[in-house]
């Protein structure tokens, strides 16, 4: 059977970092208080020059780089993202030229948080459906865009980036041991939307808006929702939280990450932490913590990774994937 194989991984970050401290002089809040209920240490804020399109360039760059590869290479590009440079065209199709790509295709695809779980899992289906045999996954964004740096609850958590994998089809025998996307599993509630989202948009108010948030409702749905999906991904392939080398779950709150770990029966060493460097990234934050992994020389040829991410909308997921 067809797999869709991680061939090569990047990621970017802008060049500013802001420590909790910064906050102090913004909002009642301090470096104590954020990193015992987040974890979060510091995170990266794009400057005026950097954009959701050009950290996605630039990890989509080091993909490539990375799988030995060029823009000619790939068939389509999907980028997940809440924050794209303009309503319209996707800002998918800025990478494409950015990347001097005159074929294929591009699109965006939009699921918050979630939103590179959801694109690794539809790149899995167009490579197997045979209407792709590369394809670029980004996810990227610049919530420091949206946030309301008066609103102490929200503005500390966020941060900017992008990471990015090329997914290229491979022959498999149809086994755990093949190399690959090995299963996954998609949710949402759209009953739950008012909990995390923005208020505005092109079709109600005519703005951009602000991110809002209800923190401890979001909290309390996190652990449970992550649970489901990552049992049902389990289900699918037949295996235990024992078999898994490494947990990559979206990086938003170490609390969160460490609930869900334990619930899970996932040994702390098998799981991958970069909320306390980067922050809430959205989109961006599950390939950053995966490209972190690589690079520190944990995740492997041959290991067996989980990925998971919730989101505004609700919306959840995960993904299996032998490296």
């Amino acid at each position: 059977m067809i797999r869709s194989v991680v061939r090569g991984i990047g990621s970017a970050l802008p060049r500013r970092i802001m420590k909790n401290a910064e906050f102090e002089t913004l909002v009642d809040t301090s470096d104590e208080w954020i990193v015992q209920r987040t974890g979060i240490r510091q995170r990266h804020v794009a400057s005026e020059d950097e954009t959701t399109a050009s950290l996605g360039e630039a990890a989509a760059r080091r993909a490539l780089e990375s799988a030995g590869l060029t823009p000619d290479d790939v068939d389509l590009i999907i980028l997940a993202t809440a924050t794209p440079n303009n309503t319209f065209p996707a800002t998918a199709v800025e990478i494409q030229e950015r990347l001097g790509m005159r074929h294929g295709y591009a699109f965006d695809m939009q699921a918050v948080c979630s939103g590179f779980v959801y694109a690794m899992t539809t790149a899995d289906l167009y490579i197997r459906g045979g209407q792709a045999k590369r394809i670029l996954v980004i996810g990227a964004e610049t919530f420091s865009r949206i946030l309301d740096w008066n609103d102490r609850t929200t503005c500390v958590l966020f941060g900017d980036g992008a990471g990015a994998v090329v997914l290229e089809a491979a022959e498999g025998e149809g086994t755990l041991d093949d190399r690959g996307i090995l299963a996954s599993s998609l949710r949402s509630d759209g009953t739950q939307r008012d909990k995390l989202y923005v208020d505005g948009g092109p079709s109600t108010t005519g703005t951009v808006g602000h991110l809002r948030m209800q923190g401890r409702e979001v909290f309390k749905h996190a652990v449970g929702m992550i649970t489901d999906v990552i049992e049902d991904v389990f289900s699918k392939a037949g295996i235990t939280a024992d078999d898994i080398d490494w947990f990559v779950p979206h990086q938003a709150n170490k609390r969160i990450i460490d609930a869900s770990a334990k619930k899970l029966g996932i040994a702390d060493e098998k799981v991958i932490i970069t909320v306390d460097l980067h922050g809430n990234t959205s989109a961006a934050s599950v390939p950053l913590a995966l490209s972190a992994g690589v690079e520190r020389g944990q995740i492997k040829k041959g290991d067996l990774v989980l990925l998971e991410a919730m989101g505004g909308g609700f919306t959840w997921g995960a993904v299996l994937v032998r490296w």
